[in-house]
């Protein structure tokens, strides 16, 4: 599974570095995504040393597997961030993203980048749909967007109806990124591929220890997604999400949306065109679950795709791929300083599916508190979690605990077959008194310890990405024990397993 962004993208529009020797930075920014790039630009735009660090690839994580919305309507965010906290946070959360929807709109225009400029809407098909969308009208109104209700709409099927707000804006996301990275070359700044942090003391000046060597910096920004270093309490805050999305070729002269939609109620989905060459795709995605929780990812995708070909039958899929996100127990994003730190690590996670607005505003934030200058807009985000947020942080706990009991219980019920699993399964079971896991991908079978690094819980088999996933906090790692993302800071460990032969070199 590879986004159309991934797939696409050319590499050779994105300056990378080999990591320098004996070289100290005034601030490492650890993450290549929109977030991480945003914030090393406006620093080294400030005339600051700056290098990033990235795990895998630019864009690899949610930037290049998002649906790429910049948009000021998000949903029901708004109305249900009034409900939790009131006008007041609604309103500063709206001044952030709006800050960062102009300097997102700014940095394309001055890049080159091409943006189409769409309206976002909200849609319900139920009347309880339609009365959520009424009340998200009424607060985008109240906080000054000059959003209408409607009652119809451009889509294919028949609505309650639609909260709408013209000229927001879509792009291909690994464009920015290498706009952004562009941009940072020219500054001076550096970045570089395939060095994934794995220690870092406790504040500035750091020595930063990476699979590629150390990094000497007096400042560090932790914008991975979910925050690592497992110092934050950011993962125990906050519960990763993937979702899915996918793009078809129609038959000419076949609808397509012109907007950018997303549903207010079930099945939850959004849709927006995407310009390829002299045609335009369609681009669906869906299918919300705890990462780690679900059965079968599978039948999430193949639900999201006869969705689709209800509305067009004779649509090609082209590409089909996942996202995850991070929601925080507060519905608000976590940015800021980490504790013990004295301010020179910062980091962001929480963005809840709109990162394109919120990653940028996180930038902002975080440029600013290392600048000595936050928007003003900040300290209310800061203190918008109440008595909700902590009940609700609460229950993430003890459903962290409980699927932390039920995975181990499960393991020890189950013992390992004796012969490999088919092409594309995966299983856990007990071997030697310890839960493994074993998979088979392109004829290569793995076995590998079930339990994450990060705190223990034991993986479940993803047959969709045929990756291993942790019902905890996220991390994810490849058939062959590779980290992938999440919290968890290294690989999974090779262990002996019946009808599997150790890899060369021994067992990791």
């Amino acid at each position: 599974m590879r986004s159309l962004w991934l797939d696409t993208l050319d590499c050779s529009t994105i300056p990378t570095s080999d990591l320098p020797i004996g070289i100290s930075y005034d601030i490492a920014v650890v993450g290549a995504g929109l977030t991480g790039l945003a914030t090393a630009v406006m620093l080294a735009r400030s005339g600051r040393r700056v290098i990033v660090l990235e795990a895998r690839t630019v864009g690899a994580a949610a930037t290049g597997n998002t649906t790429a919305k910049l948009t000021l309507l998000q949903g029901t965010r708004l109305s249900e961030l009034r409900s939790r906290h009131g006008l007041d946070t609604a309103r500063a959360y709206f001044k952030a993203n709006a800050a960062a929807q102009h300097w997102l709109l700014e940095m394309c225009e001055e890049a080159g980048v091409p943006v189409q400029r769409r309206p976002a809407s909200t849609y319900a098909t139920t009347e309880d749909g339609a009365e959520r969308v009424r009340e998200e009208w009424r607060t985008a109104r109240e906080l000054g967007l000059d959003a209408e209700f409607a009652q119809t709409s451009e889509l294919p099927f028949p609505i309650s109806g639609a909260v709408i707000l013209e000229d927001q804006a879509q792009f291909d996301p690994l464009d920015v990124l290498a706009a952004l990275a562009r941009e940072l070359h020219a500054h001076g700044g550096i970045l570089v591929e395939g060095a994934r942090l794995t220690a870092a003391g406790r504040k500035g000046p750091f020595t930063l220890t990476t699979t590629l060597g150390e990094v000497r910096a007096d400042r560090l920004v932790l914008a991975t997604g979910s925050t690592v270093l497992d110092r934050s309490g950011h993962p125990e805050r906050t519960v990763p999400h993937r979702s899915y999305a996918m793009t078809y070729r129609v038959p000419a002269g076949a609808w397509v949306p012109h907007g950018m939609h997303i549903s207010a109620d079930g099945p939850d989905r959004t849709l927006r065109s995407v310009p390829s060459g002299d045609e335009e795709l369609l681009l669906v995605g869906g299918g919300d679950h705890v990462t780690g929780r679900d059965e079968s990812p599978v039948r999430r995708i193949q639900e999201i795709d006869e969705w689709a070909r209800d509305l067009l039958p004779e649509a090609e899929r082209t590409h089909t791929w996942a996202a995850q996100d991070y929601h925080s127990a507060s519905g608000l994003p976590l940015v800021g300083a980490l504790p013990g730190s004295d301010g020179t690590l910062v980091a962001a996670t929480g963005f809840a599916k709109w990162g394109m607005t919120n990653g940028v505003a996180a930038a902002l934030a975080m440029t600013g508190l290392l600048e000595g200058q936050a928007p003003a807009w900040h300290p209310a985000l800061q203190e918008g979690s109440g008595l909700r947020a902590l009940a609700s942080g609460a229950a993430m706990t003890a459903s962290v605990a409980a699927h932390l009991a039920g995975g181990w219980a499960q393991a020890e019920l189950h013992e390992l077959p004796s012969s490999p699993p088919p092409e594309g399964t995966g299983s856990v079971g007990r071997a030697e008194g310890r839960p493994v896991a074993i998979s088979t991908v392109e004829g290569r079978t793995c076995a590998l310890s079930a339990v994450c690094p990060h705190l223990g819980g034991v993986l479940r088999w993803n047959d969709a990405e045929l990756s291993w996933d942790c019902p905890l906090h996220g991390s994810r790692f490849a058939s062959d024990g590779t980290r992938l993302e999440g919290p968890a800071l290294s690989d999974l460990r090779t262990v002996p397993a019946p009808g599997v032969a150790a890899p060369p070199g021994g067992l990791g």
